[in-house]
């Protein structure tokens, strides 16, 4: 890939678009500010519908047609798994004869953690930091994009494409995310630029696939005081306490497998990675508790198998069961791995980059991650390869934790990202589709 710099002179109109991002900047904080006061946490993922209808009214003005594609339950339904609620992703389009650009956030955060001293779904700002839950990953890229083709619109920009918004569903570990059945669908067009990355200079080398696999304890409630006596209970907390006991002992020989993913600069190679995320389970301290949950957490490199890996985990957790307990397992979320994205279009879109955000060429790299991504069911599907990474994730914004982040100027310098790339008259000699 040539990342050399080209023809920076952009002609009155595109100018006054990229002014124009500065100039209404507060409408898009206001927006985003609108999109963190709805409540998507995964799990459950039930705000996904009330979503849809505030995407929906702040499309429609810009002239996108919008409709809705539910994945069906049977898909994602888990007996005792921790989604529920009307899995309501929303497909944007615009019309016209332009190639589309498939534009594909995910409208689900992690659940708000402990620690928050601000109110979580309310946008707090301060000093032109923008916190709140999703602000970073990655309602401020919807916030971004949507303020670019406003500003396009008003410039009357000629544009390159016809960006279709992709508002996906569960990418935050369910086990069917939307992505992955607008693939299977036909719903995704031209080529995948994906919002869910980071604001620095990277090229993305592709990343680990992960699965949540839940663990479920069945326990006999007796009284706390018979909880010792022979044949009266089965204390499931006590019950799981070996099985939990075998996931760690997994982990030394996890860790050791490395992947041939380039990390990023710096950082340590990639190993595959094991832990207990979730546990829950009792109800007093006067019973025996009947009933006890957990959820092993596996992210696997893209040399590992599958079927392989989670069998791994699961004859262990069986082997370590203690008679007298019930035991279920069941897969309840799954993201593929992610082959190398990178492709025809990366160039370009490398060009606005610099331009959005003001590095130089020699500022980028290419490496993959651990963490995972739900753009591997687009290369499953045969849909796309090559999928391009961009977004609003620093190391300083505290995604999946308390007090997530963004800022005014990631927000501006993304919206002026995506701008410059749907421009028809920027870089044409770098356009694949021309």
């Amino acid at each position: 890939m040539t990342l050399e710099a080209g023809a920076r002179q952009f002609d009155a109109v595109h100018s006054q678009a990229l002014a124009q991002v500065d100039a209404g900047l507060d409408t898009s904080v206001a927006e985003l500010g609108r999109m963190i006061a709805v409540d998507t946490t995964f799990p459950p993922g039930e705000g996904y519908d009330g979503f849809a209808a505030l995407m929906e009214e702040m499309l429609a003005p810009l002239g996108f047609e919008t409709r809705r594609v539910v994945v069906p339950e049977d898909l994602w339904r888990v007996e005792g798994g921790p989604a529920s609620g009307a899995r309501v992703n929303l497909v944007a389009d615009m019309a016209g004869e332009k190639p589309v650009c498939s534009l594909y956030f995910h409208v689900d955060t992690v659940c708000a953690a402990r620690g928050w001293k601000r109110n979580p779904f309310r946008l707090t700002e301060e000093d032109g930091v923008l916190y709140g839950l999703g602000a970073a990953d990655m309602k401020g890229a919807i916030a971004a994009a949507i303020h670019a083709v406003r500003c396009a619109r008003q410039a009357a920009l000629e544009l390159a494409y016809r960006p279709r918004f992709l508002l996906c569903t569960d990418e935050e570990g369910g086990l069917y995310p939307g992505i992955r059945y607008l693939a299977e669908q036909g719903e995704i067009g031209g080529h995948l630029l994906n919002f869910n990355g980071s604001a620095t200079p990277r090229i993305w080398g592709g990343c680990f696939g992960s699965f949540n696999l839940q663990v479920t304890v069945e326990g006999h409630a007796v009284h706390a005081a018979d909880g010792n006596r022979a044949g009266r209970g089965v204390n499931a907390i006590e019950a799981a306490l070996p099985m939990m006991q075998a996931v760690q002992d997994l982990r030394p020989v996890v860790s050791r497998r490395i992947s041939a993913l380039p990390a990023a600069p710096g950082a340590a190679p990639l190993a595959a990675q094991i832990s207990i995320t979730v546990a829950n389970g009792g109800t007093c301290g006067g019973q025996v508790p009947d009933r006890f949950v957990f959820q092993v957490s596996r992210r696997y490199a893209p040399e590992e198998d599958f079927v392989q890996v989670r069998a791994e985990i699961e004859n262990a957790i069986k082997a370590a069961a203690p008679s007298g307990a019930g035991l279920r397992l069941d897969l309840v979320g799954h993201l593929t791995p992610t082959a190398d994205p990178e492709g025809p279009h990366y160039p370009r879109w490398i060009r606005a980059v610099q331009e959005g955000f003001g590095y130089a060429p020699g500022d980028f790299s290419k490496w993959g991650a651990a963490s995972a991504s739900d753009s591997g069911y687009v290369q499953q599907a045969g849909v796309a390869q090559e999928i391009i990474l961009g977004g609003l994730i620093r190391p300083s914004s505290n995604a999946h934790g308390a007090e997530e982040h963004t800022t005014r100027n990631d927000l501006a310098a993304l919206a002026k990202t995506i701008l410059t790339y749907l421009s028809a008259g920027f870089e044409p000699e770098l356009n694949p589709d021309l």
